[in-house]
């Protein structure tokens, strides 16, 4: 019998070998739980947004989306529920400057950061390109497309056609009006 053990794993080594593996987990999830910057809260909280350029109040749960906070409590409804895995583009806001989807970012998690959404754009370029070149058909794509070109076009200011084609390949539109939002954006990159 204890040639049977010697020769192969044995049970007990087996489960003492998963259980450091369970505890170097265990230890590398608490150090990663700590170094997160979002803060952990129980219940019902009140927390400020910087939207738009304005500090706005909300009262979140810890699983309240950006999103929901967005459309529901501060009525600022461009950025859409298409989908809740953010796959449609259609909830794209700025968040610091970079393109993030309200529906999948925590409300919690923008706390003090600077987040943008398609109704600061009225006056932009982006809209009005929209409008000369007929890029929009029912519209619920629409604030999602303006607020990612805004967002490519800063980083991408001259960028080829291909390249647009590539940086808005997240944004879905159900009418299929992708050729006249590429004219648009090449029409901002030309300076149109």
């Amino acid at each position: 019998m204890s040639n049977h053990h010697s020769q192969g794993f044995s049970r007990r080594a087996f489960l003492g070998g998963t259980g450091a593996a369970a505890a170097a987990t265990a230890v590398t999830n608490k150090v990663a739980a700590q170094q997160v910057s979002t803060p952990v809260v129980d219940g019902p909280t009140s927390i400020d947004l910087n939207v738009n350029g304005k500090v706005m109040s909300a009262k979140v749960e810890p699983r309240t989306t950006l999103l929901d906070v967005l459309r529901n409590q501060l009525d600022l409804t461009a950025a859409k529920p298409v989908s809740a895995d953010g796959s449609s583009g259609a909830s794209t806001v700025l968040i610091d400057g970079k393109p993030a989807m309200a529906s999948t970012t925590l409300a919690l998690a923008a706390v003090g950061k600077q987040i943008t959404t398609c109704e600061s754009l009225l006056d932009d370029d982006v809209p009005k390109a929209f409008v000369q070149h007929d890029a929009q058909q029912c519209g619920f794509c629409t604030p999602g497309f303006v607020v990612a070109v805004r967002a490519f076009l800063n980083k991408n200011p001259n960028a080829t056609e291909e390249e647009i084609r590539a940086g808005l390949n997240g944004n879905i539109c159900r009418c299929g009006t992708y050729a006249n939002v590429i004219q648009a954006v090449i029409s901002l990159v030309k300076g149109n």
